[in-house]
């Protein structure tokens, strides 16, 4: 029991937090886009669509640290568990007002900025998910505990850089500026997800650590209040459940089609030249070259897509390169196979040779360790393997050489006896010789 209590003391949040008027303040002051504020989120934005646009996960991770937008999401979520509704009237309008702000610079940006391609950082703020949801959840969390902590640290950069809510509103604006709609709405939901979960998460904690409530509330107002945060909270998961569940199935398909290409590389003569999965469609295009694919051929490739949990209706098979059997063309190719097969084998047996000797190596090393612990004085052990050679007609022999030798003690007639039993049923062969030295 007393276990438990020290376990629980530990995890206890009250303990290290700052004084309730100071946490005001500083989440009230970090509300407010005016001045300084404003000036370092539109220079912020600015250079995180300049990452975007040149695909700098560097620059983007700049842009995170040096945004100020997390003060009036924590506010919210403040304002909303302590019922402080001017303040959250506050916090909603600086938002709203820093939120298009960051639109316009972006696409403005966007608009003028020679280079318009669609780069892989830019992509990814396009498809958010439900594990979006718990980037932000638990971010929000650690960022709201690191608030209130008299003990700031270095948490609430690696918060910014967590839940990322510049680069999708970059993004957001990237779709404006090109008119490609798509990206737009995927980018402003994800932006939706990480202010929603943060806003919760500040709502949250600040509940559980009983930050004072400053205003006088009946109780149907805080009822409406909750049912409101219920419904936002299911508006704003329940698209990213649905695209989770498809990312994962996207990933599955990936997985299975890689699997059953690489199962059908090559068949009856022929070989597989190119191929492209397609996750999104989920399709898998097989291009063969050599001899020509009869329409049986191509239904046993399709049919081979059950046995990796594909729908052989998923799988396309065309002919890129036919030959005739008898063109010298093809003669040229088996014979190249041919001589690829023989070159692949004898690597086989060169590696299975090298494994040999590797593990010979460390024979005497095992024996070493294992004989230490019998005979602790024993400090080295030599290990190898000769060919003996007599003059008798006798074809020659293989021996394993073992060498023990002890620095501080001799080792005794019986200790010695007993060693040379081990050795042979240690390494299962009586062609072996044992020597001590002291």
């Amino acid at each position: 029991m007393a276990n438990i209590k020290q376990i629980l003391e530990y995890l206890k949040l009250d303990g290290d937090v700052d004084d309730f008027e100071i946490i005001h303040k500083n989440i009230e002051k970090d509300i407010i886009f005016k001045g300084t504020n404003l000036w370092i989120l539109v220079f912020a934005i600015i250079v995180a669509s300049v990452g975007l646009n040149m695909n700098s996960t560097a620059v983007i991770i700049g842009a995170m640290l040096i945004s100020p937008l997390m003060g009036p999401i924590n506010g919210m979520g403040y304002s909303i568990a302590t019922y402080n509704f001017p303040l959250f009237r506050k916090a909603i309008k600086n938002f709203g007002f820093a939120v298009g702000a960051s639109l316009v610079a972006s696409t403005v940006y966007f608009a003028i900025t020679p280079i318009s391609t669609a780069h892989s950082e830019l992509l990814a703020r396009t498809s958010p998910t439900i594990y979006d949801v718990l980037i932000a959840l638990f971010g929000g969390l650690a960022g709201i505990v690191a608030i209130s902590s008299k003990q700031k640290g270095n948490v609430i950069p690696g918060v910014a850089i967590a839940t990322a809510l510049m680069p999708p509103l970059c993004t957001a604006g990237y779709g404006l500026a090109t008119g490609q709609f798509y990206y737009f709405f995927g980018a402003f939901y994800l932006f939706t997800i990480n202010t929603v979960f943060i806003a919760i998460s500040a709502m949250v904690v600040s509940q559980i650590l009983k930050f004072p409530i400053r205003t006088l509330v009946d109780t149907n107002r805080k009822s409406v209040v909750n049912r409101w945060i219920s419904v936002v909270i299911v508006v704003t998961i329940i698209p990213s459940i649905y695209f989770g569940y498809g990312l994962v199935q996207k990933e599955k398909f990936i997985d299975n089609a890689t699997k059953f290409v690489n199962n059908v590389l090559v068949f009856e003569g022929n070989f597989l030249i190119k191929n492209v999965v397609d996750g999104d469609r989920r399709e898998v295009t097989l291009v063969y070259g050599g001899n020509a694919l009869t329409d049986e051929q191509k239904l046993k490739i399709r049919m081979k897509a059950a046995d990796f949990g594909l729908d052989r209706s998923s799988i396309l098979v065309e002919q890129g390169v036919a030959f005739d059997k008898g063109d010298p063309s093809v003669l040229q190719v088996e014979r190249l196979k041919a001589e690829m097969i023989s070159q692949n084998e004898k690597l086989k047996e060169k590696d299975a040779e090298i494994n040999v000797l590797k593990t010979r190596n460390d024979i005497g090393k095992e024996l070493l360790a294992e004989i230490k612990t019998i005979y602790p004085k024993t400090d080295v052990c030599i290990y190898s393997e000769a060919t003996k050679f007599t003059d008798s007609l006798r074809n020659s022999e293989q021996l394993a050489l073992v060498v023990f030798h002890s620095y501080s003690e001799e080792y005794t007639a019986e200790e010695k006896n007993q060693i040379r039993k081990w050795i042979r049923q240690r390494l299962k062969t009586e062609a072996i010789r044992v020597y001590f030295y002291y």
